[in-house]
């Protein structure tokens, strides 16, 4: 039984563990914000395990106290090769922080859901303890705070412009993005006896030089963004330094990245083409556990790790580039798709834990239905520099066909062992409406019968995220009229099979673009459909995106023109109270802003019925009460 197994499968994460192993030197540390789960959905199991099948000796010192003498920061010793650090599968700030800056009193990462394990900037605070104890030794930095953080960006939480982390934490490289090929050939070049500081060249790799130092590369055209001295001074600079930055990050063959900082010079190699179907096979094939680490039983599992536990990711990467989300400037917008035969093996390993009870929680990805979607002729895809293939339209060179999922669900669905197969994450929905999807093949209807008929938990979540069309422009996102279409599909499948699962719509509020008229309107529509909003949350602005950048410079930075943004509480406030309408305690609120936008016609759809309701409630009260009295005036 997998629960029975001995601690020897997993990474060591304590020195006796190591010694166990008659290990007397390791050859690389990763130091981790998370707890150690040694499963493919965690970034520091995917990194140690193939450490571990490149020969090398590792071993993990998950959530180390960083406020103490340091000494988990030593109880390795000092490693061979480098130390790997890494914030986890969230930046250290998100994960600790609500959008209103509000401290959040559970971490998911940790065991049994506790705060307060990892410092705020966990990446700088964890490469600063290792450089002061060990700082002859190198360390590599990677996953997603220091991905999205490669260059100088606009921290929300300290609402400045800070420098690339690589300056901001004294690391001696960053690998960016999924980190899998440049880490293999880092390890390659080391094991060769290449020096640590000689590598420069990786791609989708960065690292910080003296301006003479930097390494000649004639394979690679170079784009020189401003300064970021001069970002500090020109927030139109900065704004300009975005469009390059998430250009060349989505392009097959990107420029090498420089900009000058506190007199040194940070390189951006370009990334990695798209993984192929073998190298990312290879990933998710290694002999994870699936499970936490032996030593957190007492303490209770990761939340995180509840969530996922009997998921299966069948693909990276999203191609809808929707400016408030980071997903294509850590994964890129090319989907790498895992072969058929990997992912049901997994499915195999998935239906054999201990716990298993028949139902494995997703079938998905970043987006659910983006699996094997590519370019039909890859030398368009070359040339290609646009953030996202499906805004404003459906590029014509992309293969949107569902057929390769709807075949892989129903070989997951004969699988024995398993009694349902859901999808639980988001799925693109305009990609499953003609209206949008001219590239439709005929494979669209019988995917959705095939998800609303097999694979829904009860619900399903969508996420047109606004109604207004200037907001959706602004966030790439398709028009809601998609939306309308998109539902009454659904209904219509649900109506046919019998079926009452309710469809979940999530919304942004406070987004650039977004204004309170907009949010009123938004409210109203809505409420027309039929739906009493509860995935709503408001807009927070993270590192690299360009819903960000319109934040806290006040323009898109392709167009470098003016873009309205919320941004003081009372604004964000008036704005999400909308997606409450039917709460009591909103309703004089929302009357007396109505009437100040100059929409008191929106007054009587989303209130003025609940005060109806209310007084014929009073009414049926009162009339209960005198009933009461009479009776007991009679003794009935």
């Amino acid at each position: 039984m997998l629960d029975n197994r001995p601690v020897s499968e997993w990474l060591p994460i304590t020195r006796a563990e190591v010694e166990a192993r008659g290990w007397d030197e390791l050859d690389v540390v990763i130091i981790s914000g998370d707890a150690y789960v040694d499963h493919p959905a965690f970034g520091t199991a995917v990194i140690g395990r193939i450490l571990e099948s490149e020969g090398l000796r590792v071993a993990i010192v998950p959530q180390p106290n960083w406020q103490d003498d340091l000494r988990d920061f030593k109880k390795m010793g000092r490693p061979r090769l480098f130390f790997g650090v890494t914030s986890g599968c969230m930046d250290s700030m998100v994960n600790h922080y609500t959008a209103a800056r509000r401290r959040r009193s559970t971490d998911a990462y940790t065991p049994g859901g506790a705060a307060g394990f990892r410092p705020d900037y966990a990446t700088m605070v964890y490469t600063k303890a290792l450089k002061q104890l060990y700082p002859d030794v190198p360390v590599l930095i990677g996953g997603i705070e220091a991905s999205l953080r490669r260059v100088t960006h606009y921290d929300y939480w300290s609402d400045k412009l800070f420098p690339n982390i690589l300056e901001m934490s004294g690391a001696d490289m960053l690998v960016y993005g999924m980190g899998e090929l440049p880490l293999r050939e880092i390890v390659r070049l080391l094991q060769k006896g290449v020096p640590f500081h000689a590598i420069d060249t990786v791609l989708q790799t960065a690292i910080q030089r003296d301006p003479e130092q930097v390494p000649k590369n004639k394979n690679w055209e170079d784009l020189w963004l401003n300064s970021h001295e001069k970002c500090l001074r020109d927030k139109l600079a900065f704004a300009a330094n975005f469009k390059h930055v998430e250009q060349q990050s989505n392009k097959v063959q990107a420029k090498r990245i420089l900009q000058e900082v506190n007199g040194k010079t940070l390189v951006i190699n370009p990334p990695y083409p798209p993984m192929e179907e073998e190298e990312i096979d290879k990933s998710f094939d290694l002999p994870y556990t699936r499970m936490p680490h032996p030593k957190y039983k007492k303490r209770g599992t990761p939340p995180a790790y509840e969530m996922i536990r009997f998921s299966v990711n069948m693909h990276r990467g999203c191609f809808g580039g929707c400016s408030f989300c980071t997903i294509s400037a850590h994964q890129g917008k090319f989907i790498a798709s895992r072969s058929e035969e990997s992912i049901l093996k997994e499915v195999e390993q998935v239906t054999k834990m201990p716990d298993f009870k028949g139902y494995i929680s997703d079938l998905g990805g970043p987006s659910a239905n983006m699996y094997k979607m590519k370019g039909k002729v890859q030398e368009i895809c070359d040339r290609c520099v646009a953030p996202s293939c499906i805004h404003p339209v459906v590029c014509s060179n992309l293969d949107t066909s569902h057929k390769p999922m709807t075949e892989l669900y129903r070989k997951v669905d004969a699988h024995p062992e398993v009694k349902k197969a859901f999808v639980g994450s988001g799925i693109r929905y305009d990609l499953l409406v003609d209206s949008y999807n001219k590239n439709n093949d005929g494979s669209l209807d019988e995917y959705m019968e095939q998800v609303v008929t097999c694979h829904i938990s009860g619900r399903l979540k969508v996420a047109p995220e606004h109604t207004s069309d200037d907001t959706l422009r602004i966030m790439r996102k398709p028009s809601f009229k998609h939306f309308h279409e998109f539902k009454k599909k659904y209904d219509a499948i649900n109506k046919k099979h019998g079926l009452n699962q309710p469809l979940i719509p999530y919304f942004i509020s406070s987004h650039p673009g977004s204004k309170e008229e907009s949010m009123a309107n938004l409210a109203a529509e809505t409420k027309d459909m039929g739906f009493k909003l509860e995935q709503v949350q408001d807009f927070t602005p993270t590192p690299m995106t360009v819903a960000t950048v319109i934040y806290y410079t006040g323009v898109h930075p392709y167009t470098l023109k003016p873009v309205y943004t919320a941004k003081s509480k009372t604004e964000k406030r008036q704005q999400h109270m909308f997606f409450f309408w039917h709460k009591r305690e909103n309703h004089k609120q929302i009357r007396e802003k109505l009437i100040s936008i100059g929409r008191e016609d929106l007054i009587e759809k989303l209130i003025d019925d609940q005060k109806k309701f209310r007084k014929k409630e009073y009414v049926k009260k009162r009339s209960e009460v005198k009933k009461g009295k009479r009776k007991k005036r009679y003794g009935r």
